[in-house]
């Protein structure tokens, strides 16, 4: 073999294993459109409370005040 023809083998090789290694099976999930069917989210049950919506509104209101 000349070095030709293995320095275009260490290519291929070096490319093939690149692209292996990128390999990883996809795992999808299809949701219907505006239904939520992950996990429960615990900031929900947190903004249900009256202080924190308050925390919060204070909060976006220190921001938005120079707009």
């Amino acid at each position: 073999m000349n070095s030709l023809s293995m320095f275009r083998t260490a290519g291929l090789v070096l490319a093939l294993a690149l692209v292996a290694g990128c390999y990883r099976p996809v795992d999808v999930t299809v949701y219907e459109p505006g239904v939520y069917k992950g996990a429960a989210d615990p900031l929900l049950k947190m903004h249900a409370k009256p202080e924190q919506k308050a925390a919060l509104q204070e909060r976006f209101s220190l921001i938005q005040a120079d707009r």
